[in-house]
């Protein structure tokens, strides 16, 4: 008995090393260089293997480094708002759907994830741009003589693009939770004499709570980290706390200060995973 214990301990062990050392090699060890990395500094455009609390004391001290957190946070904030209010009624409509015709709803959804995200993000900046669809449709209408610059190059730019981008990461988990809601349920409830939206709200949505937690999670991780949006559309006025980091590990040459942003950043998003699945976890309770 105890040598077939060790035989499925030892099988067991096999199966885990190859993720154990993934996680490790390429999660956990670069994540810890980072941390060092920013206890570090830069002295005559050299990394010095100095201890030092600076880079942190800039960033609470620096007046633009919070400034740039708090406005990456109101978009990833406003990214997820609208991702979920547009999001919801698209997986709930197709969730309703039947056979193939919800196969290829579903499947449009997933086709943009097909292709790269900088593609997808230059086809923003062809709607967006002045000779693009909506500048092109507006002119053609007659509302407009000349394109309009208010479009691109800016923050407005980088919302909306984030929105359309992302937002298949909100659909999919709605989409995943809804398809758990039991057909009887629903039909339980309308013999019971509940009207469509009462079925709806006491019966469908809280089923599909956790699909609306991780969809958001997914969202405001991803709009806090994106600094690509903000370069390729959003201009100068398209400054976040991810392009600033971008810039310290490119043009500034400063690796200490981007991995303490970058560092901040992380420590956000994992208190973002952990509310998420604390409240996920009340509402399956």
């Amino acid at each position: 008995m105890q040598q077939l214990k060790k035989h499925r301990r030892f099988g067991l062990y096999t199966l885990l090393f190859p993720t154990s050392a993934w996680l490790l090699f390429f999660i956990l060890i670069p994540i810890s260089m980072f941390g060092m990395y920013s206890f570090w500094v830069v002295r005559n455009e050299t990394i010095v293997r100095e201890f030092s609390f600076g880079n942190y004391v800039r960033f609470f001290t620096n007046p633009l480094y919070p400034n740039l957190l708090l406005r990456s946070l109101i978009i990833a904030f406003g990214v997820t708002i609208i991702t979920f209010t547009t999001s919801y009624p698209l997986a709930l409509y197709i969730f309703r759907q039947s056979g193939r015709v919800k196969s290829l709803l579903y499947m449009f959804v997933l086709i943009p994830l097909l292709t790269s995200y900088i593609v997808r993000i230059y086809a923003m900046r062809l709607v967006l741009g002045s000779n693009g669809l909506i500048n092109n449709f507006l002119i053609f209408i007659g509302l407009i003589e000349e394109p309009l610059q208010i479009l691109l190059f800016n923050r407005f730019a980088i919302f909306l693009t984030l929105c359309v981008t992302l937002s298949p990461f909100m659909v999919m988990p709605i989409y995943t939770s809804l398809e758990k809601v039991p057909v009887s349920l629903i039909e339980a409830s309308r013999d019971l004499g509940a009207s469509d939206l009462q079925t709806f709200w006491r019966v469908v949505f809280p089923i599909s709570v956790p699909g609306v937690v991780a969809g958001s999670m997914f969202i405001f991780i991803l709009s806090l980290g994106d600094f690509l949006t903000p370069i390729l559309v959003g201009g100068t006025q398209g400054m976040t706390i991810s392009k600033a980091i971008q810039m310290n590990f490119g043009i500034a040459y400063n690796w200490p200060l981007g991995a303490a942003l970058s560092a901040i950043l992380l420590l956000i998003a994992l208190s973002t995973i952990l509310v998420s699945n604390r409240f996920g976890a009340l509402r399956e309770i």
